[in-house]
This record gives C-alpha cells, structure tokens and sequence, in this order.
C-alpha cells in the first residue's frame, strides 16, 4: 500500500474511478479499483461453501471415483488450491485410457489369471437374464466386458476400468428391475384385495384370496411363488366349474319353469274348453223335452268328464315330476357350494393335521426334484412313524391319538426350516422334504427334532405323554422319489428294531 495516501484519499479516488469508469458500485468493483489504487492485491476468499456443495453431487460409484471425493473433501478443509486442481484433473482422467504413452515393458503388467477372468465373464453373462432387454447400454457393456475377459490375458488396470463402469451402469439397471418388481408385487397384492373384497358370499374363494395375500408377503422366494401360482390356479379352475355348473343349473331350472307354465297353460285351457262343453250341454239339457234327447247329452258329458279327470291326473303326475326335478337341482347345486367350500382346503392338505395329503406330496416332490435339478443341490426325503402310537389309542382313545399327530406336527413345524415340508403318507406316518440337504445333514436335522420333541411334553388332562419316532433318511438319485421313499421306509423299519427313537440313513 502506498504510504503517502490515507485510506480516506484510497476511497474518495476509488469513487472517481468508479464514476470514470461508469462501473456499477458493487462490493467486487469496488475492492478491485481499491486494489489498484492502493497498489495491493488481496489474496481471493476461499469458495469452502460453494465446494462443498459441489462435493455433494459429484458423482462418487466406483472405487477410483471414491478416492477422488476423499481428496477433493481433504482439499476444502485444508483449502488447498493446487491439490483442489490436482483432483479435478483425476476426476477429468478416469475412465480415459492413457494417450499415446508406449506400452510398459511385459515385466510390469499384470494380468488377470485365466480362471478369474472366465468365473467374472460367467458371473457377468448371470446377471443378464435378470435385467430388462431394454436397457442395450447395459448389455453392450457386458458383451464388451465378456469378450475382454475371454481374451488371452487381460491385463488388470483395464478390467478394473471395464468392471467400474459396468458395475456403475448395472447398480441403475438393478435399482429399476427392482422398483418393477416392488411394483407388479403391489399390483398382484390389489388383484388378490379385490377378489377377497367381490367374494364376501364365496367362503371358497374368500379363504383363497386370503392366502394369496399372505403367500404373496415379502420377503418372497421362489418357493413361495410357485405357491401363489399353484393357489391362483386352484382360484382359476374352482371359478369357472363354479360358473359353469351354476349356468347349468340356471338353464335346468329355467326349463324346468318353462314346462310348468306351460303346463298349467295347458291346464287352463282344457279347464276352459271343458267348461264350455258343459255349458253348452246344460243349455241343450234345459232345451229337451224328451228322454231319448236327454241320454246322449249325459253320455257327452260323462266322456267330457272322464277326459277331463284323465287330463287332470296326468297334468298332475307331469307337475309332481318336475317338483322333484326341481327339488333335485336346487339340492345339487347346494351340494356343490358345500363341495366347493371344502374342495381348497382338501385339495392338498390332510383335513385332521393341516399338513400336506398324497397330491400335495407329490406336488411338492415334482417341483423339489426341477428345483434340485436345475441347481444341481441335494434332496433328502425322511419318513417317520410314532413309536408305540397303538397303545396311546388303545389305552386313550382315538382322540387323543389325533391330538398326538397334531402335536407332533405343531413341534416339526416350529423346529424344521419354512422350505421343509411335511406331508401325512398315512396313519402315523409323515414323510418329510428336505431340500438343500445331503444325507448327513438330513440324519442331523431328524436328531435335533427327536431331541425337541423329547423336550416337549404332549399333555392330556394331568398325563404328561412322551411323543417320540423312529425315522429313516434318504437321498433321492434320479427323479423316482417313490423309491427314495421306499428306501427310507426300510431305514425306519430297522431304527424300530434297533430300539425305536432312533433315526437311520438309508
């Protein structure tokens, strides 16, 4: 600052300038005229703020733009300029290959191994069933990625880069694919609310509407899918043999009216025409002044009345017929709204335990064997008997027997996973679906529910029973299970000769 000028001269000729100038007086002119006539420059008041809010938008997905935001973070705390430049360089540079820069020495560049780069290429291929074919640039970059990775020896830097922007562009993709799924899971939600709201005089429906709103609850797997489509079947074909018997019963009993009507028309008309005759014979009686003319009137009105009587008991045989015809539709279509009442819950379910009867078995074990098909995982199949269950009912009852299995299947329900499924083979016999379970883990899991069963008194009045079983496991080869069954069967038969309580590989 030039000392021969006081700050008051500094200002009264910044104003002059500013007026020479024909500057606006804004605080930025202003400093600047200040600046000049002071002979000083004032060092420019760091943007923090305004980086700051540049630090919020910047675009921060891959690990190279992550590093980035931590040093432009560390260059508004320290307001460094020169490392605030060096940053924006980094991030102008990512992505970008090198230009023009000889290729290092073979020495220094790593390479990707040969089965990493085919496992990433085979992940990456994976991926693509489950986006949208919509989205091209997704896929351009998989193909692009894929080949990179078949070729002999990629090099690393340039698989970090291709993998960066893939995994950039994929994280949208999948955030749409599931904003879509959240979507049609709501639309298929409201379908189901809606067929329980239309359904309120249908207790068949109803009930499955009802469960497939609670099979279609996230979290959803596809084991639980294959349930709402096996349920919404089951809605579907129960809808339409209900309408189309109830049309049949409607055109039976429209026909059925229409006969009668036109009976009674009949009726009516024979009615008439017999009144007419007697009429007329009565006018032709009071008319006779003769015997002999009398006698054939009489005779006339005697065959009038027979035909008559004829008619009547005949009209009335016909009008008893279709009563019972009738009687009969309306009893049919009441049995079939019981039929159908019961028909979800027994089409695959037994009606004393709830658990699945020989139909929902072998449902089950169809889809288990594609299921462990396609994935290439293990299937077991357990088949158990309750020990000693002839005397319980021997000595108890029936009832209490009953009560027993269902006791049992309350407890295997608690203890066994939600993809495990139970199913009545009969009597006292429960055959078990153990997906995802090899013959070792399959003997372990049936150990574990002996020992919680054991812990778990079954009660009747002051009777504390212990409910125990004897099990065998196998695993399924191929795609018979009724064999895997059979050979679990045996493994059962030899754990009761061992001593019962007992669980065996088959």
């Amino acid at each position: 600052m030039d000392s021969a000028k006081s700050p008051s001269e500094i200002a009264r000729e910044t104003l002059k300038l500013l007026a020479v100038r024909r500057l606006p007086p804004s605080p930025e002119n202003y400093r600047s005229l200040y600046e000049e006539v002071a002979g000083v420059r004032s060092t420019p008041q760091f943007p923090e703020a305004q980086l700051r809010h540049m630090a919020r938008v910047i675009p921060c997905q891959t690990p190279g733009q992550q590093r980035q935001l931590k040093l432009f973070e560390k260059a508004i705390a320290q307001q460094d300029w020169a490392m605030l430049q060096n940053v924006l360089v980094g991030y102008a540079n990512l992505g970008l290959a090198p230009a023009a820069t000889p290729p290092p020495a073979r020495s220094s560049i790593t390479y990707l191994p040969a089965t990493l780069a085919q496992n990433l290429a085979r992940l990456v291929d994976n991926t693509l069933p489950a986006l949208s074919e919509e989205d091209t640039r997704v896929r351009d970059l998989a193909a692009e990625l894929c080949t990179f990775l078949r070729a002999p020896e990629p090099p690393v830097p340039a698989a970090e880069r291709m993998l960066g922007d893939f995994g950039y562009r994929l994280s949208f993709a999948a955030e749409d694919q599931a904003a879509i799924r959240q979507g049609l899971l709501e639309l298929l939600r409201l379908i189901f609310e809606n067929i329980a709201a239309l359904s309120m005089d249908e207790p068949w429906l109803r009930g499955q509407a009802e469960a497939l709103l609670a099979a279609s609850t996230p979290p959803l797997s596809l084991r639980r899918l294959d349930d709402v489509q096996r349920r919404l079947k089951d809605v579907i074909f129960k809808q339409s043999e209900a309408k189309d018997r109830t049309v049949q019963a409607q055109t039976q009993m429209r026909d059925l009216l229409a006969t009668f009507i036109e009976r009674l028309a009949q009726m009516d008309e024979s009615s008439g025409s017999y009144s007419t005759r007697m009429e007329e014979c009565a006018v032709r009686i009071g008319q006779a002044t003769q015997l002999q003319d009398i006698t054939p009137l009489l005779e006339e009105v005697m065959s009038s009345t027979r035909a008559m009587a004829l008619d009547s008991r005949m009209a009335r045989a016909e009008l008893h017929d279709l009563r019972e015809r009738a009687e009969a539709t309306h009893a049919e279509i009441g049995q079939l709204r019981q039929d159908l009442d019961h028909a979800s819950a027994q089409a695959r379910h037994d009606p004393l335990t709830g658990t699945l009867n020989r139909k929902g078995l072998d449902e089950v074990m169809e889809r288990e064997i594609a299921r462990a098909r396609r994935q290439d995982s293990p299937l077991c199949v357990a088949l158990l008997d309750i020990d000693n269950f002839k005397s319980i009912n021997d000595r108890l009852g029936h009832e209490v027997g009953d009560e027993a299995l269902k006791h049992l299947v309350q407890v295997t329900r608690e203890v066994m996973r939600p993809q495990d499924q139970l199913a009545r083979h009969g009597g006292e016999e429960f055959v078990l679906v153990l997906p995802d379970t090899d013959l070792a883990s399959g003997v372990k899991a049936m150990e574990r529910l002996q020992r919680e069963l054991t812990t778990r008194y079954f009660l009747q009045g002051k009777e504390r029973l212990l409910i125990t079983f004897s099990a065998g496991v196998a695993r399924l080869e191929g795609d018979d299970y009724a064999e895997a069954i059979r050979r679990a069967d045996q493994g059962m038969y030899l754990a009761k000769r061992s001593g019962k309580n007992r669980v065996l590989a088959a």
